[in-house]
């Protein structure tokens, strides 16, 4: 059975677990990116954002090329100008700030603090038709919210973390602030373009990130003394040409399908997962176990994502329940 729910077709007894999974598995690609400064910390966070996004066009226009000519003719200016700005804003900046924060704060901090984001896309999805409501989510964003006030005092309060810790914690938080507004703008893009397949949008975007790395190539050059060596350069090669196709290419396609599959309620939800293999990754490649702080906000993180999958499968059965009401009585 399947009703209209935002304006996007959703078979409720299916889309939800499903919607999980792939929202699983992109955490799980993206979680990676949380790494590539540090395995190419010689470099600057500009050069490390160009490097990638320009390995991640290069990709994008090579798989694309067989079917541009049909897909051309299928996007209008607004279509151009949404590409632009997701690219710029869940992308260029977006990776930017990101990697600031994993080498001034490291990758626990900046995982837990972009984690955030459900908090930001839940309150702007619950305002939705149909959607499950805010006081319904509450248990959820306040378990996120707890996660997130246990990473902010580690940053903050920690004598030795010092000022870096600091600095880190707010450029998680730009970055947090740039990912809400690509995950909001890339839900309805994805809801509003039927005929568009999640991996064209996806390569689309690569494209366009594609060209705005190209013309921040010259001020990366600049960030940087370049006084590598040439076993430091390979390595930064190979890390922007795996996170472009493991992240970007792989990572991007599974979220673009999770996003057309629940509510953008649940959106904002997803990327804990992304968080929750960052911390696992960051753990094992610090070599420690969590801090208390850490535990506790990663308890509280997967406590959050638990809560709001259950919230809304009971939106779903009541829902169906309500339809199958109605078809019986002969409405």
């Amino acid at each position: 059975m399947t009703i209209m729910e935002n304006n996007k077709q959703v078979d409720t007894g299916h889309t939800i677990p499903l919607g999980v999974l792939y929202g699983a598995g992109a955490g799980a690609l993206w979680g990676l990116v949380f790494l590539a400064p540090e395995l190419a910390r010689p470099f600057t966070p500009l050069q490390v954002a160009v490097g990638r996004y320009l390995a991640y066009g290069i990709l994008s226009v090579l798989m694309i090329a067989p079917r541009w000519k049909n897909l051309r003719h299928t996007l209008g200016k607004k279509d151009w100008e949404a590409l632009f700005w997701l690219s710029l804003c869940g992308n260029v900046f977006y990776y930017i700030m990101l990697s600031m924060a994993v080498q001034k704060g490291g990758i626990a901090l900046s995982s837990l603090v972009v984690g955030f984001l459900p908090i930001t896309v839940t309150i702007i999805g619950s305002r939705d038709k149909g959607a499950v409501s805010f006081v319904a989510l509450l248990p959820s964003l306040l378990f996120c919210a707890a996660g997130a006030l246990c990473v902010a005092w580690q940053a903050l309060a920690v004598p030795e973390a010092g000022g870096h810790s600091v600095s880190g914690f707010f450029c998680a938080v730009v970055a947090l602030v740039l990912w809400t507004a690509y995950a909001v703008g890339n839900s309805r893009c994805l809801v509003r373009l039927h005929a568009l397949s999640v991996h064209d949008w996806n390569l689309l975007i690569g494209i366009v990130t594609g060209a705005q790395a190209l013309l921040l190539t010259p001020v990366a050059i600049l960030s940087g003394p370049w006084t590598y060596s040439t076993g430091q350069f390979g390595r930064f090669v190979a890390v922007s040409c795996a996170v472009a196709v493991i992240a970007s290419i792989f990572g991007n396609a599974l979220w673009n399908r999770m996003s057309r599959l629940v509510p953008l309620t649940m959106t904002g939800q997803m990327i804990l997962f992304e968080t929750f293999f960052a911390l696992i990754y960051g753990f094992l490649w610090e070599g420690r176990w969590p801090r208390l702080l850490e535990g506790v906000a990663f308890v509280c993180i997967t406590l959050s994502v638990l809560t709001c999958v259950s919230v809304h499968q009971k939106h779903a059965a009541r829902r169906r329940g309500a339809i199958s009401g109605l078809m019986e009585n002969g409405v």
